[in-house]
């Protein structure tokens, strides 16, 4: 990659709006440069009527799942939620082969960077072949996660999952939960070989590590857990769903979150996915703890996880970002919606993740951009010198735009249009998405449709 540099009439600086603006993008993918209020020159890439962003982060996948989409939405005999769901889901990933798993998240992959994220962090957590064997190369699965990230060009933050037992209270592994199952020392292997096999990969690849959950992990796990973790990222699954925060208080005498702010130093490497169900206190503490809060709102609303308290944690000064988790349905100007409107449905007003100092739309993109980056430990999330050139191209020649003042841009997009308004997006410099379209599409969509055809006559 050699130096370019892109001109905007319109630009989101750190400091608010500002005209004229041109970035200039070294060889390795970062902002060496921002200029503000100046000209055109030949050899800029200009943008016309695009309006220029850094693009966030997408905080939580689970690339597979989307594969499902469509396939889980029928009313069983009994009552359907997430562990009828869960179940439906077992049976799915028992045929999954690893070019299948590859071609999937190369779609996935596609589709979030069509939708403006620059980067994912990918919760990764089926490693073996069906039964619970090792494949001959115990990182096999990771490596097709790196192949579709590289394939797309999507920054990746790779999350191999520890899942040791069933359930809480260390029920053994069942069914579909052997391909996860590891224990320490196997998933310490897992672990490193994952991390030599990134070695030559973009150097905005990262690797950290995720406890998939307390349900599937326990106690006597966590020292070790934080030291192989070290100082990367962890992340992990917490009070999701009501059964499951039953079943850890029935076990540990604590609810989730506040077992995990007990015993598990939480702090700004942490990323607790959900947190749907925490009491008041706990979602102050969370605030507190500098950890970031992992939201999936589309995927939350499908499984009928319930609602994130988002009030009290924004004033508790919390940290949030948000994921496309199950990827039913990959885009990011619809989880902003979602996660807003499940707060105004919740507490019948509006604008409730606004302040007086800030739209709806500005806030949310702001705590995205910033959850996002910390939750990967990505140095992005702002178009200013020395951060990776993440950035993502809305198009305010479109109808939504085109009666709004800066200000409202965000707004117009997320409340008020879709993807469609997503013209361009660049990972580390590489410039992924043109005019709306990935440049791999083609591929990439012929590959899944063929993979899909394989699968459904094995199901």
């Amino acid at each position: 990659m050699t130096m370019k540099s892109i001109f905007a009439n319109r630009a989101l600086l750190p400091d608010g709006w500002a005209d004229n603006v041109r970035v200039g993008i070294d060889a390795a993918g970062m902002i060496a440069s921002v200029e503000r209020n100046t000209d055109p020159q030949e050899k800029d890439l200009t943008l016309g009527s695009g309006v220029l962003l850094p693009a966030p982060s997408n905080l939580h996948s689970h690339t597979f799942q989307r594969a499902m989409a469509g396939m889980t939405e029928h009313r069983s005999a009994k009552k359907d939620d997430f562990w009828t769901w869960r179940t439906l889901m077992y049976r799915f990933l028992e045929v999954l082969e690893p070019d299948e798993i590859e071609a999937i998240a190369a779609l996935v992959y596609l589709e979030m960077l069509e939708s403006g994220y620059a980067a994912v962090a990918e919760f990764h957590y089926v490693h073996h072949q069906p039964g619970g064997g090792s494949y001959d190369n115990i990182a096999e699965l990771s490596e097709r996660i790196f192949a579709a990230a590289e394939t797309t060009g999507i920054g990746l933050t790779h999350l191999p999952v520890l899942y040791s037992y069933g359930g809480a209270d260390r029920a053994p592994l069942t069914g579909g939960q052997k391909r996860f199952g590891c224990d320490l020392e196997r998933f310490a292997q897992l672990h490193a070989a994952a991390r030599a096999a990134m070695a030559g990969l973009p150097q905005d690849f990262a690797i950290g590590i995720a406890p998939h959950s307390l349900r599937a992990t326990a106690p006597d796990q966590y020292d070790d857990i934080t030291v192989l973790g070290g100082n990367g990222p962890i992340h992990i699954h917490a009070a999701e769903q009501q059964k499951e925060v039953q079943d850890i208080e029935a076990w540990l005498g604590a609810r989730p979150v506040q077992w995990l702010l007990d015993h598990a130093d939480i702090s700004a490497n942490w990323c607790l996915i959900h947190t749907t169900h925490m009491t008041e206190r706990e979602t102050r503490a969370l605030a507190k703890s500098g950890a970031t809060a992992g939201l999936c709102p589309i995927t939350e609303a499908n499984l009928g996880d319930g609602v994130f308290n988002g009030p009290t944690y924004l004033v508790a000064g919390g940290c949030l970002g948000v994921g496309s988790d199950s990827n039913i349905r990959v885009s990011l100007s619809e989880e902003l919606r979602q996660l807003e409107y499940s707060q105004r449905l919740r507490h019948e007003a509006r604008n409730v993740m606004a302040t007086q100092e800030a739209s709806t739309g500005a806030l949310l993109y702001d705590k995205v951009l910033n959850g996002g980056a910390r939750a990967l430990q990505r140095n992005s999330g702002a178009l200013e010198t020395g951060k990776l050139a993440d950035m993502v191209v809305l198009d305010a020649d479109q109808v939504a735009l085109c009666g709004l003042r800066p200000e409202q841009y965000l707004d117009g997009w997320i409340f008020a249009s879709d993807d469609r308004l997503v013209r361009d997006v660049w990972s580390a410099g590489r410039h992924c998405v043109s005019d709306g379209r990935h440049k791999a599409r083609d591929a990439v969509e012929r590959c899944y449709s063929m993979t899909l055809k394989g699968l459904m006559d094995r199901i």
